[in-house]
């Protein structure tokens, strides 16, 4: 049996899978991974974390699917991105990573903003000058941390991580530094000049690979720890926004993939990259195709804190019922009528990262009364997240991308009232899919690719079968047109009054 195992570096869960060509799933498996904010704007994680969670995970992978472990014939990572993780001369961790989602940066933004002509950077490397950049958080450490920084060797992404800990082979995935800021968009190489932005040492930053190509080979050391078997090729892995979106079948110019994850994104297909400052660009893992996108700082990391520190008091009622509290409060929240009755919530916890690239934004509840309680504040937390999604819809169309085919996928898609939500913000069915794990399967099926098992691009669709189309309901259309003017509007009058020096 040719069997592929993919791996997902995620934001709050590490998940594993493990694939039979041409279209079976053996097992699913995941470990919680700790998030942590420790000042305000502030996302970190442990890259010590990741990698446990993998050692543990492939040994119960292979125990539920009954496979032999010699069975497996290919490994693909996927993680979050750009997450940056340094190391120092030893190869140790010199700090919690850096999170793709952080926006502490503000400061450093500034200064590159002041030093490099914005038009050109974007042109030059299709992304724009933002909190995203690697250059930024580098720069951030150096002023905060500068024990940390003078001591930097190696600086790359989550799954870049696990790669070279798998293979004892440094590289960074390609559209890790596409986003990172580092490549030149017209050579598709590592560019000294961007690199020095950072500065660090130009060798710091390594290789960069493409996610099908074959980094190298399980080694002795993590064959020991992880119970492969050594020699069997790793991959360059993938983003995980775009794995997920490949796998989702966002295939085509005009596909759009809704992805609810820890953080929340947005991606669309497209065969022409039109840099915009607003949004991020990245390389479709389809040859020749792009996959501009957004990504929203938060997603269930919200609603997950809002569970952990809102709604605690409905835990004994949630399982009373048999439901997680998401479920329940999703039950208790159906009634309330689109709009939440004038409550409304600006998701901005961590800053924001698309469109408006704003770290200093904040979280913000506004229109309470005396008559509403939980029920509308989960509502209009569902909501805001809707509304974000719209204005990436504004900023695609504005630049000549056509919205089509709508699919939704990972965790939160399996909320009913949330996708009820988004098609009727939006005025758009959404597809929702059937089977589809996430990013791993991605990750999996460069694999498949890399190591020669397969040459069908398109077979990870197999994997996957639509499920029920979300209709919008028209007679929502109105109250939500004047509800995401109304968010527009409350963020640009909440940044004219934010606090930004803290």
């Amino acid at each position: 049996m040719d069997c592929l195992l993919g791996l997902d570096i995620g934001t709050t869960s590490t998940i594993g899978i493990l694939i039979a060509l041409p279209d079976k799933v053996l097992a699913i498996a995941s470990r919680p991974v700790t998030f942590s904010s420790p000042q305000p704007g502030w996302a970190e994680e442990d890259p010590g974390q990741w990698w446990d969670n993998v050692c543990t995970l492939i040994p119960e992978l292979i125990k539920k699917s009954g496979i032999k472990a010699s069975d497996i014939k290919g490994v693909g990572v996927t993680g979050m991105l750009p997450a940056v993780v340094l190391l120092d001369e030893n190869d140790a961790v010199l700090r919690p990573s850096i999170q793709q989602s952080d926006g502490r940066c503000g400061k450093q933004v500034a200064e590159l903003l002041n030093e490099v002509d914005a038009r050109e950077f974007l042109n030059r490397t299709g992304n724009g000058i933002n909190q995203q950049l690697v250059a930024a958080k580098l720069r951030w450490v150096e002023a905060n941390e500068p024990e940390v920084f003078k001591n930097i060797r190696t600086v790359f992404g989550s799954y870049d991580y696990v790669n070279w800990q798998l293979t004892g082979v440094k590289a960074v995935e390609k559209n890790w530094a596409l986003e990172a800021g580092f490549t030149d968009l017209e050579t598709g190489g590592l560019s000294d000049q961007l690199v020095e932005l950072a500065h660090v040492r130009r060798e710091a930053v390594p290789q960069i690979i493409d996610s099908h190509d074959v980094l190298g080979e399980i080694t002795a050391s993590a064959a020991a720890a992880t119970g492969l078997p050594a020699g069997i090729p790793v991959v360059g892995g993938a983003a995980d926004h775009i794995a997920s979106a490949y796998a989702a079948g966002v295939v085509s110019p005009g596909d759009v993939l809704l992805k609810f994850g820890g953080s929340n994104d947005i991606l669309i297909a497209t065969d022409r990259a039109r840099p915009d400052k607003r949004i991020f660009l990245d390389y479709h893992l389809l040859p020749d195709l792009f996959m501009p996108n957004g990504c929203m700082a938060s997603g269930g990391s919200a609603l997950n804190w809002f569970t952990r520190t809102i709604a605690t008091g409905e835990a004994n009622n949630a399982e009373q019922e048999g439901l997680t509290l998401h479920q329940y409060l999703d039950q208790i929240s159906a009634d309330i009528p689109a709009g939440s009755q004038g409550v409304q919530i600006i998701p901005y916890f961590l800053g924001e990262k698309t469109p408006i690239h704003d770290p200093h934004a904040r979280g913000l509840i506004n229109g309470l009364s005396l008559n509403h309680d939980l029920r509308h504040l989960w509502r209009a937390l569902l909501e805001g997240f809707g509304y974000a999604f719209r204005h990436h819809f504004e900023v695609f169309n504005e630049l000549g991308y056509p919205t089509k085919t709508v699919y939704a996928s990972d965790g939160g898609s399996n909320s009913r009232l949330w996708m009820q939500i988004c098609a009727d913000i939006l005025q758009k069915p959404i597809q929702l899919l059937k089977g589809h794990p996430g990013s791993c399967l991605g990750a999996a099926w460069m694999a498949a690719i890399g190591s020669g098992l397969s040459t069908d691009w398109h077979g990870v669709s197999k994997f996957i079968s639509p499920g029920e189309i979300i209709k919008p309901d028209r007679q929502n259309a109105a109250i939500y047109n004047l509800g995401y003017d109304r968010f527009r509007a409350t963020y640009e009058a909440q940044s004219a009054i934010t606090d930004k020096s803290v």
